[in-house]
C-alpha cells in the first residue's frame, strides 16, 4: 500500500550570518515559502487528530470485513471486488495526506526536535494502521488467475486493471502474512531508524569555512565559487568532517546493505538491484543496456569534456574540487527569483500553455519553498502528496544558472504529478524511471530557451558547457553511483566493509567515470558518505540517467515533428502509473528495450561536446 511515508534527507542548512550572505539573499528578491495548510493547519490540528483516529477505526473495520473474504467477493463478480478496492483507495489517500504533511513539515526544519518527534510519532501511528491493511494486497495476489480474469471483464474492476497488473508482478516475491507483518512493523525500528540517524547526523554536521561554520548545502555551494582557493577550502572542510564521522557512516551503510540483503534473500530476488527494477517496472536487461552504453561512452563524454575544461582553465588536470567550477565566460549575474520564474514559465508556455498554467499555480499558491534557511533539507524535490491535494516543491535557491535548471526540473515533476492525479491514489504514482521524464524535459525546454536568447558566442559557449556538465552529472555521475552501489552491496554479501574498502570502491568508480583529466586528491575517498540516495533509496540513481537519455531522444522527436507532439506528451504524463514504459513511448516511435535506444540519447551529449570543441578550433 502506498503510504507516502517518504524519508526525506533531512540535513540542516544553517543561515549564513555574514553581511555578504545577507546581501546575496536580498539580491534574489522575495521568494515563496510553502503553505502546508492545504493538508493540515498544524501538527496539533483537530482535523489531523481526527483523521488518524478515523483511519485507525476504518482499518479495523476493513480488516474485519475483507480479511479472508476476497475469494468470495471475486466469485460474485468484478463489481464486488472493485468496491473493496475503492474503500482501500480512499484510505490510501487519507494515509498519504497525513504522512505527506508530517514528512514535509520535517523537511522544512529537521533541526527542530519537536518537529522530529512529531514526524517519528506519525510514522509509528501510520505503520500501526497500515499493518492492519497488509493482508489485502497479499490476499489479492492469492486469488486464482482464472477467477480474477473473469472478474476483470466487469467495467468497474477493469478500471483498476493497471494497478492489479502491477500488484500481480509482486506475487512471486511476497511472503506469508505473518512475515510480511513482521517486516512492516519492524521497519520503524529497523531501516527507518537508520535512515533517521543518517538524517539527524547530517543535520548536526558543521564545516568551518573562512572562519564560519556552515551546513552541508552552503558548503557544497562553495564548490561552485569562482575563487579556486574557496573551492579547495570547501572540499577540504567536507573531507575533514566526513573523515571524523566516517566510522558512523560506514556502520550505517553496512547495516542497511545487510538489511536489504536479508529482505532480498527471503523474497527470492536474484540480483542486488532486482527489487528496485521491480519497483520501477523496468526489466533488468533494459537497465543493463543503459549502464553498458553509458560506461562505453565515458571516454567520448566525461573524459573528453573534462580534458577540454582543464585546457580552458589553463591546467593539465582539474583537482576534484574544480570539476564544477564556473567557466571564465560564465555570467557573474545573480538571477533573481522573479526572473527565474519568468524564464521557466516562458519556456513551458512556448511548448504547451497548459503546462505553464499548471506551473504558475505553484508560484501563486505557495506550493514552493525556495529560500535557504536554518534546518531546511538540502537539495530539491517535488513531493506529490495525494491526488486530493497537490504537490509541494522544496529547493534551496541561490541565484545560479543551475538553480534555474533545478526550478525547471522540479516544476516538471510538479506538472506531471498534477496531470497524473486524476488516476487516483493507487495509479497516479509513476515508476522512477518515467517520473524523471517530465522533470528532465522541463530542463531541456528551459535550456533551449536560454540558448536562443544568447547574444554572443561566449555566452552560447558558457550555456552549452553548463548544460553538458549538468548532463554529465545526471548521466555519468549517476551511473557511477549505481556501479558503486552494486559493488558495495555485492561485497557486503561476503562480510562487513571497512571505511577504507568503501573509499577504494568509490575511488575506482570515480576514476573510471571522470577520466584522467580529473585529479582525485586525498580526502575525496570520503565523499561517498553524504549521498542520501544510497541510504534512502538503494539503486534509485540510475533513474536519472534513464530519464536524461530518454528525454534526449524524445526532444529529438519534438524538434523534427512539432504537430501534435505536445498533446501526445501531456497524454503520456496524464497516464501516471497506468502504462508500461514501452506503451508510453510507442506514440513517439521510441523503444527503451532496443539496445540502440540509449546511443541516441547519449549522442545528444556527444554532439554538444563536439560543438564546444569546434568553438576552440
Amino acid at each position: 500500500m502506498t503510504t507516502h511515508l517518504t524519508m526525506f534527507s533531512g540535513m540542516e542548512i544553517p543561515r549564513d550570518k555574514s553581511a555578504s550572505a545577507d546581501a546575496a539573499a536580498a539580491a534574489l528578491g522575495e521568494m515563496p515559502e510553502w503553505d502546508l495548510s492545504d493538508l493540515y493547519s498544524g501538527p496539533d490540528s483537530k482535523e489531523l487528530k481526527s483523521d488518524l483516529a478515523r483511519l485507525d477505526k476504518e482499518a479495523d473495520a476493513f480488516q474485519a470485513r475483507y480479511q479472508g473474504a476476497l475469494p468470495s467477493l471475486a466469485g460474485q463478480g468484478g463489481a464486488a471486488l472493485a468496491g473493496s478496492i475503492r474503500v482501500y483507495e480512499a484510505m490510501s489517500d487519507r494515509i498519504g495526506r497525513v504522512g505527506s504533511y508530517a514528512g514535509l513539515l520535517y523537511a522544512g526544519d529537521t533541526s527542530d526536535p519537536v518537529t522530529a518527534k512529531f514526524y517519528g510519532d506519525v510514522q509509528e501511528k501510520l505503520t500501526g494502521i497500515t499493518t492492519k491493511l497488509l493482508f489485502y494486497e497479499l490476499e489479492f495476489n492469492r486469488l486464482d488467475d482464472g477467477v480474477l480474469e473473469a472478474a476483470l471483464k466487469d467495467d468497474e474492476l477493469a478500471h483498476f486493471a493497471p494497478w492489479i497488473e502491477d500488484l500481480r508482478k509482486e506475487k512471486p516475491y511476497q511472503l506469508s502474512d505473518e512475515i510480511e507483518k513482521l517486516f512492516h512493523e519492524k521497519s520503524v525500528s529497523g531501516r527507518g531508524a537508520w535512515n533517521r540517524l543518517f538524517n539527524e547526523t547530517m543535520t548536526a554536521l558543521r564545516f568551518k569555512i573562512d572562519g564560519e561554520e556552515l551546513g552541508l548545502e552552503l558548503t557544497l555551494n562553495r564548490l561552485l565559487d569562482r575563487d579556486g582557493a574557496k573551492r579547495k577550502e570547501a572540499s577540504q572542510a567536507l573531507s575533514g568532517v566526513f573523515g571524523e564521522n566516517l566510522r558512523l557512516f560506514t556502520l550505517i551503510t553496512n547495516t542497511l546493505a545487510k538489511d536489504k540483503e536479508i529482505s532480498d534473500r527471503w523474497r527470492g530476488f536474484e540480483d542486488v538491484a532486482d527489487s528496485r527494477h521491480l519497483a520501477n517496472r523496468v526489466e533488468r536487461p533494459v537497465v543493463d543496456a543503459l549502464v553498458d552504453a553509458v560506461e562505453d561512452a565515458y571516454p567520448r563524454m566525461s573524459h573528453r569534456y573534462y580534458a577540454l575544461k582543464a585546457r580552458w582553465m589553463g591546467q593539465d588536470k582539474l583537482a576534484h574540487w574544480d570539476r564544477n567550477a564556473p567557466l571564465p565566460e560564465q555570467s557573474k549575474q545573480v538571477i533573481e527569483w522573479a526572473r527565474a520564474q519568468d524564464l521557466v514559465l516562458d519556456a513551458y508556455g512556448a511548448f504547451a500553455p497548459e503546462m505553464a498554467a499548471i506551473a504558475k499555480e505553484f508560484f501563486e499558491k505557495n506550493w514552493i519553498d525556495a529560500p535557504v534557511r536554518e534546518g531546511k533539507s538540502p537539495g530539491a524535490f517535488s513531493h506529490p502528496t495525494v491526488p486530493s491535494a497537490h504537490p509541494y516543491i522544496l529547493m534551496n535557491y541561490q541565484g545560479k544558472p543551475r538553480d534555474v535548471m533545478t526550478l525547471a526540473h522540479e516544476l516538471g515533476h510538479g506538472v506531471h504529478q498534477v496531470l497524473a492525479a486524476k488516476q487516483g491514489p493507487l495509479m497516479a504514482p509513476t515508476p522512477l524511471t518515467l517520473a524523471e521524464t517530465a522533470s528532465v524535459f522541463g530542463e531541456m525546454l528551459t535550456f533551449r530557451t536560454l540558448l536562443a536568447q544568447a547574444k554572443t558566442p561566449k555566452e552560447r559557449k558558457a550555456l552549452i558547457a553548463s548544460k553538458v556538465e549538468d548532463m554529465l552529472n545526471t548521466v555519468v555521475r549517476q551511473i557511477a553511483f549505481y556501479s558503486f552501489e552494486r559493488k558495495v552491496h555485492t561485497a557486503r554479501g561476503e562480510g562487513e566493509l571497512t571505511s577504507d574498502q568503501l573509499g577504494e570502491i568509490w575511488m575506482d568508480v570515480q576514476r573510471a567515470s571522470l577520466g584522467p583529466a580529473i585529479d582525485l586528491r586525498p580526502g575525496y575517498e570520503t565523499f561517498w558518505c553524504y549521498i542520501p540516495h544510497f541510504i534512502h533509496s538503494p539503486f534509485y540513481v540510475y533513474a536519472y540517467a534513464f530519464g536524461e537519455c530518454l528525454v534526449n531522444s524524445l526532444y529529438a522527436v519534438y524538434e523534427n515533428a512539432h504537430d501534435g507532439f505536445a498533446e501526445k506528451y501531456l497524454d503520456m504524463l496524464r497516464a501516471g502509473g497506468t502504462k508500461h514504459h514501452k506503451e508510453l513511448l510507442e506514440p513517439f516511435a521510441l523503444d527503451a528495450s532496443d539496445p540502440d535506444f540509449w546511443a541516441i540519447g547519449l549522442k545528444v551529449i556527444e554532439d554538444l561536446i563536439d560543438e564546444l570543441e569546434a568553438m576552440d578550433a
